[in-house]
């Protein structure tokens, strides 16, 4: 059995340019994996079988069934096998977690099934599934742009810890679209707060409160007016203890960033005491090799 832990990601930057004429959105972001991680078992088998640890989740709806498909057409390979997904990172969160499933799903079944693809041939894959799914085979800390196609590393953030809350908002069909379509050209920005950030990493000279300063989310300003109660949790996350509170994604899951341990350990532990679900982690500077 091949398993492979699948991480979830933040968005440190993520502005939209412009709106592009086959009607998606131009972006451009910092993305950042965390230690916050589903995990993936593979194994061959004469067909393709899912196993998801959430009985809720119907495996024809996930990106893991729409990557092993996609995979399969690509090579002509017909080989089967068990997928086993066990799940940890909050479903439709702006966590990533579906995509970085289908990243570990493209990576996996290439190792199970022996085709010997390479890293760019897995991200010309990875880019047909979806915006995030192309960061997620590569992982770390990286600028995407285009729809999130194009996909740049950089050199690994100063180690921080995390804390993610996920507030019980009502969910909210076709969410991210949604959002996307509440923005309008004032909230559109030139690159520039992204730019920034990737010169501090270039350069090597950023530093955790300096990090925390760069962090911008487009979605900050529209959030509140799209998920009922956004607001209280956001405002609650800060009488928590947190100094800044930002959207991973396209939300509804609240993160902030903090250098020192002991902190973010009171941080998430007040968060608990007000029974509000919470996760306690740190950056994560590659994905998981596959051997």
């Amino acid at each position: 059995m091949l398993t492979v832990l699948t991480p979830a990601k933040l968005n440190l930057t993520l502005e939209v340019l412009t709106k592009r004429r086959d009607g998606f959105h131009e972006i451009c972001s910092v993305i950042q994996t965390i230690n916050l991680c589903d995990s993936l078992h593979f194994q061959l088998s004469r067909n393709i079988e899912f196993k998801f640890s959430m009985p809720d989740l119907i495996p024809e709806d996930s990106l893991v069934s729409k990557a092993t498909s996609l995979l399969r057409q690509a090579t002509g390979c017909s080989n089967g096998a068990t997928i086993e997904v066990t799940k940890r990172i909050p479903l439709v969160s702006g966590l990533g977690g579906d995509s970085s499933d289908a990243a570990a799903t493209l990576r996996g079944l290439n190792k199970l099934w022996g085709l010997g693809l390479s890293p760019p041939e897995l991200l010309e894959l990875a880019s047909q599934l979806g915006s995030d799914v192309a960061f997620f085979v590569c992982g770390g800390t990286a600028m995407v742009r285009g729809r999130g196609e194009m996909v740049t590393p950089l050199s690994p953030l100063p180690p921080m810890w995390v804390v993610v809350m996920m507030p019980p908002v009502p969910r909210m069909g076709r969410k991210t679209e949604r959002l996307y379509a509440s923005l309008n050209p004032s909230h559109y920005t030139d690159g520039q707060v992204t730019g920034r950030l990737v010169a501090l990493l270039t350069g090597r000279s950023l530093k955790g409160e300096r990090l925390v300063s760069n962090i911008f989310n487009v979605f900050d300003g529209v959030a509140r007016d799209s998920f009922t109660g956004l607001g209280e949790y956001w405002q609650q996350f800060l009488e928590a203890g947190a100094q800044q509170v930002h959207l991973a994604g396209s939300g509804p899951a609240l993160f902030t960033l903090i250098e020192d341990k002991a902190q973010a350990e009171e941080l998430y532990l007040r968060l608990q005491q007000r029974g509000l679900e919470s996760y306690l982690t740190d950056t994560l500077a590659t994905v998981e090799k596959i051997e």
